[in-house]
């Protein structure tokens, strides 16, 4: 009896428990109030959304709430009982908000100063020596059915005065039948998170993604927002902003103090910010609440509204043992802003329509506008100070390798409410669909597709081996590949055969290589090469490949050189941050143009090059993950750091040359949430010693040694000087500087929507030991390289147009010969 009454009791509690309010709150004109106050009647606080929608919930059907926002007057609502959802609209005060000027005055600038001054004393990850807890997080892509019109829309066009014939659009009928059963995506996870010697490590204990056996990794490490709310630096949807209290955040942000509330029986400061600078998009703004005892951040509410409306809220506890506020709760959502372009996002693609149609008249809204991201973090098992050693702290993300095979009880250990209908609906759906259209494989297919390749059984053919051209070997057919997982997870073999139709020579590869570790994926291979390659070119060894349907820069490209090679090496990611390749080589050259290498007064036509190379990049800011699988980067980040040094080996297996050679490369690169981004590249080597130009540097040209510009267009390259003929410039030592700046994409037509980009290249170089280069002649960039230009990529199916302009020391004496005009071609896969 007592059981049953337990139960009773345990079942009217949960009832009560999932007693849930919600509404919108607007201004007078129907117009969403995003960041209003909801106050309960158990003074708890919560806020609406960037749509002005709110949701609490309470365990009793009756009482009231209070709804407050900046410059509007405060309203009581009645609970009633029967009544869920509330339209509330609160009208504006004759005071209205004003733009803020910041002054000594100013009460909220001299909380946020004092906020600043005491954020050592507030900040977990500096109060405390360590701490560890566990995260729930579940997140999904959704719609609410009640903002969807749902009626099957009917057109009509009349052929005669007895006939008629009506066309149905009931996209919108389907989309919310769809949507009122089940979500669009639906992911969920469980994390360890641990806090030690000022690094921050996740461990994923537990991943579950809708529709996939496996785990997609980009969607584990994709970041949403900032876990800590105190960095200087905030990041919402992989962009960085100027925290609103950062050291310098009072120069950038505007502050007014709206009230005080109460949360978690401490008294608080709610704190508005908005960014001064006027821009195309908005900049952060948002609401903090500020404990008035020790001016720690009790509650923030971050917002950018503009291409996307994005939200994150976070949410802390007070402990009073350690007198700090640790973080309990974080809230994250994305809807559709003032944009006509798709948004990417967790690996796939959201298509938007626009918001005005062609005609220039407002478009009513798709069903799929309402489209939205949500993703909610649920921290418990807090302990601080703890003890326990942190396993790999070099690594941001740790995935268990039996993560995504845990048991449902597992999953009903962490959760905070037992799963809906609604989500239980979408993991059945999504799994049956996933199966039904073999969604997984495809994703892997694409994913190789994109790398370049194709599996075909246990090998993946490789797609940048079947055909090519240069102006040496002219049509080069081939085929090659490398074996896959279906072969073996420890043990590959790699190859090609290409012919050119021009030369008419075979050339060949063979390779193989091991797993020595698969943590760190370490192997070791080894391979044998009989092929050409451009002369003078640099090649960084831990570059990663990159796949182009066509290459056009090598079209042009006339000066090769033969090489038959053996390689050992062995590639590794074993030093945190980093990936390298440490390689032992014996390389046979045999220079394809008019060249002959004048070492100590003999003349070679030929030689033998036995070097030792090591090459490193290193990403000192980029965050690392641990799969199951190995290891990757998490969080691509810049700058990265390339290092490369080669060192012929004396009397080691007839090397005839002594030399060294150091190569560097620094990559920058900024993304802006409005659709620009600028990148900077510096890059320079040095050749020491007894080096044949083969192994010099050319400085990447690329353009037609022709008489006008119609017979000098060609294709332009990713890096490459387009005023710079080939072979007009050697260095044995160079240093290049490229700075580019994107804009977003410019809607001429519906379908011309082209790129601007902003381009500057230079270099300088010099030529040691020149009489031993016997043959061509070139010059020298000792007085510096200068070109600029402008580029509409994907004007048209992916098509562009660019031109250059060459300037400075090195500028041609007839106008014309100093304009480049290059065709561009950008593919884009969505991804």
């Amino acid at each position: 009896m007592r059981l049953f009454c337990f139960l009773t009791l345990f079942f009217t509690l949960s009832i009560q428990a999932q007693f849930q309010i919600s509404g919108i709150v607007t201004d007078s004109n129907n117009k969403p109030l995003p960041f209003a106050t909801i106050t309960t009647s158990d003074n708890s606080n919560t806020i609406t959304d960037v749509d002005g929608k709110f949701t609490f919930k309470t365990f009793t059907k009756s009482g009231d709430f209070i709804v407050s926002y900046i410059g509007f007057q405060t309203k009581t609502i009645t609970i009633l009982e029967n009544k869920k959802f509330y339209s509330v609209s609160l009208f504006q005060k004759t005071d209205d908000l004003k733009e803020v000027i910041i002054s000594n005055e100013n009460p909220a600038l001299t909380i946020i100063k004092k906020v600043i001054a005491n954020k050592n004393n507030n900040n977990p990850q500096k109060k405390l020596s360590s701490f560890e807890y566990k995260t729930y997080n579940k997140l999904i892509v959704t719609a609410n059915p009640d903002s969807i019109d749902g009626r099957i829309d009917s057109s009509a066009v009349y052929k005669d005065f007895n006939k008629k014939k009506i066309n149905i659009d009931s996209s919108d009928y389907k989309f919310k039948e769809i949507i009122s059963k089940q979500h669009l995506f639906q992911t969920e996870k469980v994390s360890q998170y641990q806090f030690g010697n000022n690094k921050l490590k996740e461990t994923v204990l537990g991943t579950k993604i809708a529709g996939f056996k496996n785990p997609i990794y980009e969607v584990i490490a994709f970041n949403l927002q900032s876990i800590s709310i105190y960095d200087n630096k905030y990041e919402l949807f992989e962009t960085k902003y100027e925290n609103p209290i950062a050291n310098t955040a009072p120069t950038t942000y505007n502050y007014k103090l709206l009230d005080t509330v109460n949360i978690k029986g401490r008294e608080t400061f709610m704190i508005y910010f908005k960014n001064k600078h006027k821009r195309r998009t908005s900049g952060l703004e948002g609401v903090l609440y500020i404990d008035s005892q020790n001016f720690a951040i009790a509650k923030a509410v971050m917002r950018i509204k503009g291409v996307l409306d994005i939200s994150g809220i976070h949410e802390f506890d007070y402990v009073p043992n350690e007198k700090v506020w640790f973080q309990s709760n974080t809230t994250f959502k994305i809807v559709k802003g003032k944009n006509d372009d798709d948004i990417k996002i967790l690996g796939g693609t959201i298509q938007f329509d626009g918001d005005v149609a062609e005609d220039f008249e407002p478009r009513k809204k798709a069903a799929s506008d309402f489209t939205y991201l949500l993703s909610e973090s649920n921290n418990f098992d807090i302990h601080y100070n703890t003890e326990t050693p942190i396993k790999n702290p070099s690594l941001y993300i740790e995935i268990k390798d039996d993560a995504s095979k845990k048991p449902e009880e597992f999953w009903n250990q962490y959760r905070k409410e037992a799963l809906d209908q609604k989500s239980q609906k979408t993991y059945q759906l999504l799994d049956s669909l996933s199966i039904n259209k073999r969604i997984e494989k495809r994703l892997g297919l694409g994913r190789k597709i994109i790398n370049g390749y194709i599996p075909i059984g246990p090998v993946d053919l490789d797609l940048k081996k079947i055909i090519s051209y240069n102006n040496y070997e002219g049509f080069r057919l081939g085929l090659g590949g490398i074996t896959n997982d279906k072969f073996s997870k420890d043990f590959r073999i790699e190859g090609y055969t290409a012919y050119g139709t021009k030369d008419g020579v075979v050339k060949y590869n063979l390779g193989a290589g091991v797993l020595l570790d698969q943590n760190t994926n370490t192997w070791l291979n080894g391979s044998y090469t009989d092929d050409v390659r451009e002369i003078a070119s640099t090649v960084f060894a831990v570059d990663k490949r990159v796949f182009k349907i066509y290459d056009p820069r090598p079209i042009n490209i006339s000066t090769f050189y033969h090489y038959k090679s053996w390689k050992a090496n062995v590639q590794t990611k074993i030093i945190p941050k980093t990936e390298a390749v440490l390689e032992l080589s014996r390389m046979y050259v045999e220079p394809k143009f008019d060249y002959l290498f004048n070492y100590n007064g003999q003349l070679y036509s030929s030689f033998i090059m036995t070097t030792a190379m090591v090459s490193i990049v290193w990403a000192p800011f980029s965050d690392c993950m641990q799969t199951p699988t190995g290891r990757t980067e998490s969080d691509k980040r810049f700058p990265r750091f390339t290092f490369q040094y080669t060192q012929s080996l004396p009397n080691v297996l007839d090397n005839d040359f002594s030399f060294g050679k150091i190569d560097f490369k620094t990559e920058y690169e900024k993304k802006y949430l409005n659709g620009q981004k600028t990148s900077l590249l510096l890059q320079g080597g040095n050749a020491i010693g007894d080096v044949p130009l083969t192994h010099l540097y050319n400085t990447m040209p690329n353009n037609l040694t022709k008489e006008t510009i119609i017979q000098r267009i060609t294709f332009a390259g990713r890096n490459s000087f387009e005023t710079m003929f080939f072979n007009e410039f050697f260095s044995s030592q160079y240093v290049f500087f490229q700075i580019k700046h994107g804009f977003d994409r410019i809607k001429i037509m519906k379908k011309v929507r082209p790129s601007l980009v902003l381009v500057t290249r230079m270099a300088w170089g010099n030529m040691e030991k020149p009489e031993q280069h016997v043959g061509p002649t070139y010059k020298t960039l000792d007085k510096g390289f200068f070109e600029s230009g402008i580029e509409l990529n994907k004007i048209y199916k992916g098509f562009g147009l660019g031109g250059f302009y060459r300037y400075g020391p090195n500028q041609l004496p007839e106008f014309d010969d100093n304009i480049a005009v290059k065709i561009s071609y950008v593919l884009d896969l969505g991804l």
